[in-house]
């Protein structure tokens, strides 16, 4: 039974890949179809993605798209950066209170958190006289981004010599010049991480942008939602597979870089090991 175990498993791991992916293949292959048919293959072409390059509704949902997600993702990477540096000054409990905090939105659910800030922005905007619409479209991404972005930066910050600033300004380094040019290039390889998996998730984004957007503005996702609910036209296999190429190749470069990251932390132990053998014996 011991030497079958590993085949089965093998097997329950492409049945799970098949299952999750196989459906993403076909809308793949039929947004090369020729035909408006789902179901019968009629020969490869590339109408479908011209007929998308000259829809100016889904042009428009994309300029708001990308607009929204490099704005979201700039803003809510600064603010959490600042955040994750507050919360590792902090002393254990305060800071393990605010982390609690911090993760809530991610445990949420989407719905929740949309309706949540709906109801925010509606109650805020009766009084300010606002409406629902970009603004409040961009302020709902930032928030959902912030606690990723801090996720990302604490451990660049636990991994810092906690002296290293310190030691910059007893050199004369002015504390700007000692954050900027001594903490922040320890720091760059996750506050990269953490803006990219922001504008990942922005550019993603269906249920919260849904509640917060308003009737005016539209995101891609709404966009394709919108079309699948009145005409399912092939147009959105096309849609649906530049979002998944673009999202995919987001995440793979962020795991790429997680693997860079942790195979020259352990090259640099290494060395640092293998310096003090060396010294210890000397």
């Amino acid at each position: 039974m011991q030497n079958r175990n590993p085949a089965i498993a093998k097997v329950l791991n492409v049945l799970v890949f098949l299952f999750l992916y196989l459906p993403i293949a076909v809308l793949i292959i039929f947004s090369f179809n020729d035909s408006k048919s789902r179901t019968v293959w009629s020969g490869f072409s590339l109408h479908w993605y011209q007929e998308l390059f000259q829809d100016e509704e889904i042009l428009s949902a994309f300029s708001t798209t990308l607009t929204v997600s490099v704005l979201a993702a700039l803003i809510a990477t600064v603010l959490g950066t600042a955040a994750a540096i507050g919360f590792h000054a902090m002393k254990r409990r305060p800071r393990h209170l605010l982390m609690t905090i911090n993760n809530i939105p991610m445990t949420n659910a989407d719905i929740i958190t949309g309706v949540s800030l709906m109801l925010l922005f509606v109650f805020t905007g009766n009084m300010l006289g606002f409406s629902l619409g970009f603004g409040t479209l961009l302020v709902a991404h930032i928030t959902f981004n912030i606690p990723y972005v801090v996720l990302a930066v604490l451990p660049k910050l636990r991994q810092l010599n906690p002296n290293l600033g310190e030691a910059a300004m007893d050199l004369g380094a002015t504390p700007w010049q000692a954050f900027w040019k001594v903490l922040m290039p320890e720091l760059r390889p996750g506050i990269l991480n953490g803006l990219l998996i922001a504008f990942t998730l922005s550019i993603d984004d269906f249920v919260i942008s849904y509640f917060t957007a308003g009737s005016e503005v539209s995101t891609l996702a709404m966009q394709i939602y919108a079309m699948t609910r009145k005409r399912i036209s092939p147009e959105v296999n096309a849609l649906s597979t530049i979002l998944f190429v673009v999202v995919l190749s987001l995440l793979l470069i962020v795991n790429f870089r997680e693997m860079h990251q942790t195979k020259q932390a352990e090259k640099r132990d290494k060395a640092l090991q293998k310096d003090g053998v060396k010294g210890g014996t000397r």
